[in-house]
C-alpha cells in the first residue's frame, strides 16, 4: 500500500483552525504564530500569496466557530496581532492583502448573526496595521504603500469588495487613525492619509461610495473641528504652564516632585502645586462630554486639495456638487467660522456649557409667570390681600341673597367645601315670559287704535 502523501503545513493548520473544539483551535492559533516567526526568519524567505490565502481561510472559520462576545474579542485581538510576527514590511502587506481578499470573497456568505464579530475583526486588523506604521516611524513610503493596498483591494472600481466592506472601512478608518496617531501625526501627514479618498470621491461613479466618503471622512473632519482646536489650545496652555513651573522650580530650588514627597504645600494661596500633589483634587472627566483623540488638519489645505480634484472636467456633476458643499464648510473653518458657533474662543468649552445649560433648563420647574395683554407679564408673586378682599365681598353678597329670594348663582353644599350644589333653573325662561307678555301688551295697544278707526 502506497504511503499517504503529507499535506503542506499551511493546509494542516487551516484544518485545525476550523475545527469544532475550541481547545484545538486555540492550540492551532498559538502554533500558527510560532510557525510564522520561524518561517519569516528562515533563509528560504516568507510566505507566498496562495499560502497566506489558505492560512486566512482557516483563521476566518476559526472566528466563524467562536461564540461568546468576550472570547470573540480576545480571538480577534490575537488574530490581528499576527501581523507583528512578520519581520519584513512586504510580508506584512501581503498578510493584509490576503486578509481583505478573504473578507471580500467570504462576505456574502456571512449571516446577520455573525456580522458583528467580523466587523470587529476588520476594525482590529486595521488598527494593528496602523500600529505597525507607527512602530516604523510613519515613513512616507510605507504610508503610501499601505494606502495603495487599501484603496486597490477595497475602494477601487475593479475590486470585488462588497458594499458592506466598503461602507464599514470608510466608517472606521478615521476613528482608528485618530486612536493610533492623534498624538504624533501632523496636519501634513494627516492630509497624506486622506489624499486617496479625495481622488476616489472625485472619480467614483458609485453614489454609495461617494456618500460614505463625504460622510465618514470629510464631514467627520468638520464635526471634529471644535474638539481639534480645543486640543491644540490645551496643548499650548500646558506648554506655557510647564515653562512657568520650570521657572518657579529654578527660583525656589525645589522640584515639584520633592515637594509632593516631603508634603510641603505651596506658599501661594490658590497655586497649582498643592492640587497637583493631591490626587483627590484632580478634575473628574464628564462621561457625556469626554471625547477621544482627534486629528489635527489644515482646513485650508484640505479645501484646496478637494477643489483641485473636484474642478477637473472628468469629475461627474453630482460629485462636484457634493464636494463643493464640503469645500465651503472647510473654507469657513479655515476663516474661523464654525458650523454651530460664531467664532468661539474655546470652541469645545462653549459646546459643553451650552449642553449643560440645556440640561439644567430641562430640570428646572416651569415659572408661574404668564403673558397677559400686549407684551405684559403678571407678577410672579400675586397680591394676597386683594384676593382676600374679593373673597369677603363675594361672601357678603351670598349672605344678602340667602336672606332674600332664591339665590341666582350656584351654592356650595354644606360640609363639602369647594363643591357646588345642584344647578338651579336659570331666569332666562322667566325673562322670556316677561318679554312675551310685554310683546302681547304692545300688540293689544296697537290693535286698539285700529278698532277705534273702524
Amino acid at each position: 500500500m502506497a504511503p499517504r502523501a503529507q499535506l503542506p503545513p499551511e493546509i494542516q493548520l487551516a484544518q485545525r483552525l476550523a475545527g469544532n473544539e475550541q481547545v484545538a483551535r486555540d492550540r492551532a492559533v498559538r502554533k500558527l504564530r510560532k510557525y510564522i516567526v520561524a518561517r519569516s526568519q528562515g533563509a528560504a524567505g516568507g510566505f507566498t500569496h496562495d499560502e497566506l490565502l489558505k492560512v486566512w481561510k482557516g483563521l476566518f472559520y476559526c472566528m466563524w466557530m467562536q461564540d461568546k462576545p468576550l472570547l470573540q474579542e480576545e480571538l480577534g485581538r490575537t488574530i490581528s496581532q499576527l501581523i507583528h510576527a512578520f519581520q519584513t514590511t512586504e510580508a506584512q502587506h501581503l498578510f493584509l492583502q490576503t486578509f481583505w481578499q478573504t473578507m471580500n470573497r467570504e462576505w456574502t456568505g456571512i449571516d446577520r448573526l455573525r456580522l458583528d464579530k467580523f466587523y470587529m475583526l476588520m476594525r482590529m486588523v486595521l488598527n494593528e496595521s496602523l500600529k505597525a506604521l507607527k512602530t516604523q516611524g510613519w515613513e512616507e513610503r510605507q504610508i503610501e504603500q499601505l494606502l495603495e493596498l487599501l484603496t486597490t483591494e477595497i475602494l477601487h472600481p475593479d475590486s470585488q469588495a462588497p458594499s458592506g466592506v466598503k461602507s464599514h472601512f470608510l466608517e472606521i478608518f478615521l476613528e482608528e487613525l485618530s486612536k493610533v496617531g492623534a498624538a504624533e501625526l501632523t496636519a501634513d501627514q494627516n492630509l497624506r492619509f486622506i489624499d486617496p479618498f479625495c481622488t476616489i470621491a472625485a472619480r467614483t461613479k458609485d453614489s454609495l461610495v461617494l456618500h460614505n466618503i463625504t460622510r465618514g471622512i470629510f464631514e467627520a473632519i468638520v464635526e471634529q473641528a471644535p474638539f481639534a482646536i480645543e486640543d491644540l489650545l490645551n496643548e499650548v496652555d500646558s506648554q506655557e504652564e510647564e515653562e512657568d513651573d520650570d521657572d518657579e522650580d529654578n527660583e525656589d530650588g525645589m522640584s515639584e516632585d520633592d515637594e509632593c514627597k516631603q508634603g510641603v504645600p505651596s506658599g501661594k494661596p490658590g497655586s497649582l502645586r498643592g492640587a497637583a500633589c493631591d490626587p483627590s483634587n484632580e478634575p473628574a472627566e464628564d462621561g457625556e462630554d469626554s471625547v477621544g483623540p482627534v486629528l489635527q488638519f489644515d482646513y485650508e489645505a484640505v479645501a484646496s486639495r478637494l477643489f483641485a480634484v473636484a474642478s477637473q472636467q472628468s469629475t461627474p456633476s453630482q460629485n462636484r456638487k457634493r464636494l463643493y458643499k464640503v469645500i465651503r464648510k472647510l473654507q469657513d473653518l479655515a476663516e474661523g467660522l464654525f458650523p454651530e458657533d460664531d467664532v468661539p474662543e474655546k470652541a469645545y468649552r462653549n459646546l459643553q456649557e451650552e449642553g449643560r445649560d440645556r440640561r439644567t433648563k430641562k430640570r428646572l420647574p416651569t415659572s408661574t409667570s404668564h403673558k397677559s395683554g400686549k407684551g405684559r407679564k403678571e407678577d410672579s408673586c400675586p397680591d394676597l390681600s386683594s384676593g382676600s378682599e374679593r373673597m369677603t365681598k363675594r361672601r357678603r353678597r351670598r349672605r344678602r341673597r340667602g336672606s332674600g329670594a332664591e339665590p341666582t348663582g350656584p351654592q356650595e353644599q354644606p360640609g363639602v367645601p369647594g363643591q357646588r350644589g345642584p344647578r338651579k333653573k336659570r331666569r332666562r325662561s322667566r325673562a322670556g315670559a316677561r318679554v312675551k307678555v310685554a310683546g302681547s301688551q304692545e300688540l293689544q295697544t296697537k290693535q286698539q287704535p285700529l278698532q277705534s278707526r273702524k
